[in-house]
C-alpha cells in the first residue's frame, strides 16, 4: 500500500493506493476560496495553509480506506516542480512520517504524477501514447513510451505561459473568480466562440505560446465601455476559449499521434474534451492536483531507504 502526499500548489491532498493502482482513498483540500479574493495564488498564504491541513487530510484518506498507518508500505510525495514552500511542507511531512516509521520514500516529479494518473484503475493505460499535459503551471507535449519518468521524452513545452494561466490571467481580464478555468468554461457557454477572432500563435515545432493571446483579450476589453463589456463578457470568455483550445488541438494533430491521451487541469476543460473526443482523458477527479497520482507515478520511482532521504530537496522549476 502507498501512501502519497501532494502540496505543489493549492491543493493539500492525500491518497492511498493498492500496487495494483486501485484507489483506496483520495483527499484534496482545496485552497481557491482563499486565494480568491487575490485572483490567484498567494505562495506564503498557500505555504502556511499546507502546515494546518497535512495532518487533517492524512487523517481523513487513512478513515476513507479504513486503514492504519501500519498497513502502509511505502510513503510517496512530490518535490518539484511547483511552489517552493509549498513543497517543502509536503516533502518535509513525509519525510518525518516516513523516517519515524522506517518505510521507504518515493521522490516524484509533479509532471510524471499527471502523466501516472492515466495508471490508476479502472483506466490503467498503457504506453505507448502522446500525452497533452495542460495545467496551471505546465503545458507539454509528451512521447510516454513506458510508465517510468526516464521513459517520457518532451516534444514540446510552452515559451511563455502555460494553458492553465492563460486562462486564469483572462479570468482576470474578464472580471471573473479564481480559479479562472473553470469561471471561463462556464460562461463560454453561454456565448458565441465565434464573436472574437482571437490569434493563436504560430511558433517552430510543437511548441505553445499564449502570451499574444492574453494581450489580444486585454486590448479586446479595454476597447469596451462598461456597459458593452458586461453585455459581451460570455462572447469574449467562449472566443477567448476556443483560440486555446485551437492552439493546444493543433499541437496534437501536427504532432502525427495516433493514440493520444490529456491530462491535467486544463483536461477537464469541456471543449477540449469535446475537441479530442478521441483522445483517453483522465478521469475528472484526477485531472486537477491530487496524491492519487503521486502514489501511482511511485510504483514506477526508486524507492529510497531511510538513510537516504533525510537530506533530500525540493526544487520549484522543471528546467
Amino acid at each position: 500500500m502507498i501512501l502519497g502526499f501532494e502540496s505543489s500548489c493549492d491543493e493539500t491532498a492525500a491518497a492511498l493506493i493498492g500496487e495494483d493502482g486501485e484507489i483506496l482513498a483520495n483527499v484534496v483540500a482545496s485552497q481557491a476560496d482563499l486565494h480568491a479574493a487575490y485572483g490567484g495564488v498567494v505562495p506564503e498564504i498557500a505555504s502556511r495553509r499546507h502546515l494546518e491541513l497535512m495532518t487533517p487530510v492524512l487523517r481523513e484518506a487513512l478513515s476513507s480506506a479504513g486503514v492504519t498507518l501500519a498497513q502502509v508500505d511505502t510513503v510517496a510525495v512530490t518535490v518539484g516542480p511547483g511552489l517552493i514552500g509549498a513543497l517543502l511542507v509536503g516533502l518535509s511531512y513525509a519525510k518525518a512520517l516516513a523516517f519515524a516509521r522506517g518505510l521507504p520514500l518515493a521522490a516524484v516529479n509533479h509532471l510524471h504524477g499527471h502523466v501516472a494518473s492515466l495508471y490508476l484503475r479502472p483506466l490503467d493505460l498503457d504506453p505507448p501514447f502522446t500525452c497533452l499535459l495542460a495545467s496551471g503551471g505546465h503545458t507539454l507535449l509528451l512521447d510516454v513510451k513506458d510508465r517510468s519518468w526516464a521513459g517520457v521524452a518532451q516534444l514540446g513545452t510552452t515559451r511563455d505561459d502555460a494553458a492553465g494561466e492563460a486562462f486564469d490571467k483572462g479570468a482576470r481580464l474578464l472580471g471573473l473568480s479564481y480559479p479562472g478555468g473553470a469561471e471561463i468554461d462556464r460562461l463560454s457557454r453561454e456565448g458565441d466562440p465565434d464573436a472574437y477572432r482571437f490569434p493563436v500563435a504560430r511558433v517552430p515545432g510543437l511548441d505553445f505560446s499564449f502570451s499574444g493571446l492574453k494581450t489580444a483579450l486585454l486590448y479586446a476589453v479595454r476597447g469596451l465601455a462598461p456597459c458593452e463589456l458586461e453585455r459581451r463578457r460570455a462572447d469574449l470568455a467562449a472566443s477567448y476559449q476556443r483560440a486555446i483550445v485551437r492552439a493546444l488541438v493543433e499541437r496534437v494533430e501536427a504532432s502525427g499521434a495516433e493514440r493520444v491521451a490529456i491530462v491535467g487541469g486544463v483536461a477537464a476543460n469541456s471543449e477540449l474534451r469535446a475537441a479530442l473526443a478521441g483522445a483517453i482523458a483522465a478521469p475528472l477527479a484526477l485531472c486537477t492536483d491530487n496524491a492519487a497520482m503521486i502514489a501511482s507515478a511511485a510504483r514506477y520511482t526508486t524507492r529510497l531507504r531511510p538513510g537516504e532521504y533525510l537530506a533530500l530537496d525540493a526544487f520549484a522549476s522543471a528546467a
